[in-house]
């Protein structure tokens, strides 16, 4: 998901945002019939169409390919938005034969333009009911994870003065040009966040929430890299790029991944999550209309909501399990936290209304 983040450093670029899983190699075999005739070649090469943050463990992987007897090839392509619409321009011809990567904000886009074969994973019965948004299941719920505003622990202590908790208190004068978000033209965090005073304030008064957030200096940049890693004082690479501005639109994830590339190690998080200015995004996976490999694609979505990967998942993208009774790791449930109401819209009505809604926010804060 365009759902996670990146680092100043090397390795948590690779672990977020940017994350770059090196596709395991190997060609197609042809199957031999138990008389010794060969039969038409059937891929053992399973493709999956990605986002790039999608990562997964060596291990947890090549035991997939060792019980499955596929190769998994990663086709990694670009944000959220970029990878779905190459999708739907080679819809019925697909690159892969599974996409992952498709969350609550575009769901609609995809199955509106028929890209997915139906299919119900083994496991989905485990999966969280509140996670299963389509019925017809063309698409697997995967991991959810909410986008929220963060907050620079220290400056706000220096301060003394207590960090916003609410997108009310986020346009109060005492926060006045402390918060940095992103475009949402063209982040996904930023779209979220829109999403957020949307699904808080309704179609009637998120307009003049933003309004008297402009007012409140506001900082719109294009990405959550320039956001998080430049402009936010709090952060590793914030600090380091002189970053001013004391809150950011991130994940509520951001502080244990902070702690966990930290040099030396924080026993604390550096930074803090406003709990009441979240969206939660969801992230799903189908299978690929016209997909090579329908047989491998369906493995493949099965091992998707499999506890071994669940269990790996958030650690790799930094993002929460969707499958019931998987533990996260300690490093979540000690810096992390959990976010009991987030904000939601419903996927049609984003579907309905997103394109109006970012065009008139354009025009209302960046121009």
């Amino acid at each position: 998901m365009s759902t996670t983040k990146k680092f100043a450093g090397a390795a948590l670029a690779a672990a977020l945002g940017v994350a770059t899983l090196s596709a395991c190699g190997g060609g197609d075999a042809k199957d031999k019939s138990a008389g010794g005739g060969s039969e038409a070649p059937k891929s053992k090469t399973v493709t999956l169409v990605s986002h790039d943050s999608f990562n997964v463990t060596d291990t947890v992987l090549k035991e997939f390919e060792q019980q499955s007897g596929y190769t998994v090839k990663v086709l990694k392509s670009g944000d959220a938005g970029a990878a779905l619409n190459q999708e739907i321009l080679t819809k019925g011809s697909p690159r892969g034969d599974v996409f992952f990567g498709v969350d609550n904000t575009l769901l609609s886009r995809a199955l509106d333009n028929g890209i997915f074969t139906p299919y119900e994973a083994k496991g989905l019965a485990d999966v969280k009911p509140e996670y299963v948004l389509d019925k017809e299941h063309r698409v697997t719920p995967i991991d959810s994870g909410d986008i929220c505003v963060n907050y620079d622990k220290a400056y706000f202590a220096d301060k003394k003065l207590a960090p916003p908790q609410t997108l009310d208190d986020l346009i109060k004068p005492e926060y006045k040009n402390l918060l940095v978000t992103e475009n949402a033209a063209t982040s996904s965090p930023g779209l979220g966040f829109l999403l957020a005073s949307v699904g808080k304030y309704g179609d009637g008064g998120w307009k003049d929430y933003w309004t008297k957030l402009k007012a409140n200096g506001v900082e719109v940049v294009d990405g959550w890299e320039q956001a998080y890693n430049e402009r936010f004082s709090g952060s590793a690479g914030g600090k380091k790029a002189k970053g001013d501005r004391p809150l950011v639109v991130s994940y509520a994830s951001s502080p244990p991944v902070e702690v966990l590339y930290g040099e030396p190690q924080p026993a604390e998080a550096p930074t803090g999550v406003s709990t009441g200015t979240c969206f939660r995004q969801v992230e799903f996976a189908g299978l690929l209309k016209g997909a090579k490999n329908e047989e491998g694609g369906k493995a493949l979505l099965d091992f998707l909501v499999s506890k071994k990967f669940q269990e790996d998942m958030p650690l790799q993208m930094f993002v929460n399990p969707v499958v019931k009774d998987v533990k996260l790791p300690e490093l979540f449930t000690k810096h992390g936290v959990v976010i009991e109401k987030p904000e939601n819209v419903a996927p049609e009505t984003i579907a309905k209304n997103r394109e109006q809604w970012v065009k008139t926010w354009s025009s209302l804060v960046v121009k």
